[in-house]
């Protein structure tokens, strides 16, 4: 089983069935507005308007299960990003990422990449301070922050799993292989 094989809940509540991907490259991320990382959307929509064409999409999955950093709702979610990044792409409807109510798509993509590479001292530093207040994060494979990534191959299985500090622009040199 893979992502592909699943429906999400659009940002208005309607089925989005992600076989409709299949032949695609995703970056599929957990997100929130009111995060230290939020101006990552600068670079997710960058690699999306780069790439989009050749077959690159992005899954947005806000999330609220880290200090609360993503209020509103999915539309005020969505108006921020559109307002403050012009994000072209769309959010799907708000998820958790960890515990009993966790998003399949995310207990597949956890599964499948649980470890994730920490690059750099300040960044291992960061991320320390990061699992420390993450409540949710429980067990090995959790999601420990916003903005954890996850390249999606065209058969919808997660190949690569990056931490909420992996700057978007480092993923592009994965992405082309892919593509």
């Amino acid at each position: 089983m893979n992502i592909y094989d699943l429906k999400v809940k659009t940002r208005d509540g309607k089925d989005f069935d992600l076989s409709t991907l299949k032949g695609k490259v995703s970056l599929v991320v957990n997100t929130a507005t009111g995060c230290g990382f939020t101006p990552q959307y600068e670079g997710i929509e960058k690699l999306y308007e780069k790439y989009h064409e050749k077959g690159f999409e992005v899954l947005d999955f806000p999330c609220d299960q880290f200090g609360h950093q993503a209020p509103g709702s999915n539309d005020e979610i969505h108006e921020f990003c559109t307002a403050k990044y012009n994000t072209q792409f769309d959010q799907f409807a708000k998820i958790d990422v960890n515990g009993e109510n966790e998003s399949q798509v995310f207990t597949i993509l956890k599964k499948q990449q649980p470890d994730e590479e920490v690059k750099g001292l300040k960044n291992k530093a960061a991320m320390k301070m990061v699992a420390k207040i993450s409540t949710t994060c429980t067990k090995k494979g959790d999601i420990v922050w916003n903005f954890t990534k996850f390249l999606v191959d065209k058969d919808g299985n997660a190949v690569k799993r990056y931490n909420p500090t992996f700057d978007p622009s480092e993923i592009e040199e994965d992405l082309l292989k892919l593509l």
